[in-house]
């Protein structure tokens, strides 16, 4: 799907009344923002481990640096295996390498667009209403990537890891997120959580910053714990009105 045209029709709707539709709906195309620390989620094709410093790259320097002292007074010798060692197992497990997810302030970066679909191996109808506790995939719009986490480390707070994955919109089952909220569906004006369904932690931001390249752009993680810091609401893009089954729901419900 082209940007421009996105852009465009995403205004759009912004313009002609699609606040009018009190349903996020599976096919819809959103900026999802992060209510505590005002930035919006977004990704890019960086990955992890060229972002930052890592506390990888920093043993290893450490570790080059202790080799050279060794060789100058030869009293470091007994220690360098166990050095090696400790740094092994944390470049090893430090980064996945895969495409780093951030939140980022600006409100006109077409980086922050994310397609809501069904959950991995499923078909979600375009419209049909998202409800609450129902697991889903965030797919974004100009990579490909899905919304994923895994058991490795955030850079920068510690906490899980969230990646972008996949290749034009398949990935695996890491890639499920559940939306939680309250009442039967999640509604535009309302704030979300959203829970990874793999490993139940819940996408967060505690505003740790990036440095180069990717300046000023906030950490998006992983938490156990919920806070302030795991509501996202959803903001600018294209909304799909919902379908038949909401209408045939309501009416019921008067009956």
């Amino acid at each position: 799907m082209a940007v421009v045209p996105l852009l465009l029709l995403g205004g759009l709707w912004s313009t002609v009344g699609a606040s009018s539709l009190a349903v996020v709906t599976c096919g819809s195309v959103v900026k999802l923002l992060n209510t505590r620390h005002n930035v919006r989620l977004h990704s890019h094709d960086v990955r992890y481990g060229s972002v930052e410093e890592t506390d990888a790259k920093k043993l290893n320097r450490l570790f080059k640096a202790l080799q050279l002292a060794n060789d100058k007074v030869g009293v470091l010798y007994p220690y360098l295996f166990r050095f090696k060692a400790c740094f092994r197992d944390k470049q090893e497990n430090y980064s996945s390498g895969q495409q780093s997810v951030t939140g980022v302030t600006s409100v006109d970066d077409s980086n922050s667009y994310w397609t809501i679909r069904g959950k991995t191996a499923t078909v979600c109808e375009r419209g049909t209403p998202i409800k609450c506790g129902q697991p889903i995939r965030l797919t974004h719009v100009n990579t490909g990537r899905n919304l994923h986490s895994h058991h490795f480390t955030s850079p920068l707070s510690g906490n899980q890891e969230v990646s972008a994955f996949g290749e034009e919109g398949e990935g695996d089952y890491l890639d499920d997120w559940t939306v939680l909220c309250n009442g039967p569906y999640w509604v535009r004006d309302g704030e979300v959580r959203f829970k990874h369904s793999s490993t139940d932690v819940l996408l967060s931001v505690t505003g740790e910053q990036y440095g180069r390249p990717i300046s000023g752009q906030k950490e998006v993680h992983g938490m156990a714990q919920p806070s302030q810091n795991n509501y996202w609401k959803a903001m600018e893009g294209i909304f799909m009105k919902p379908s038949e089954l909401l209408k045939a729901e309501a009416h019921h419900a008067e009956l």
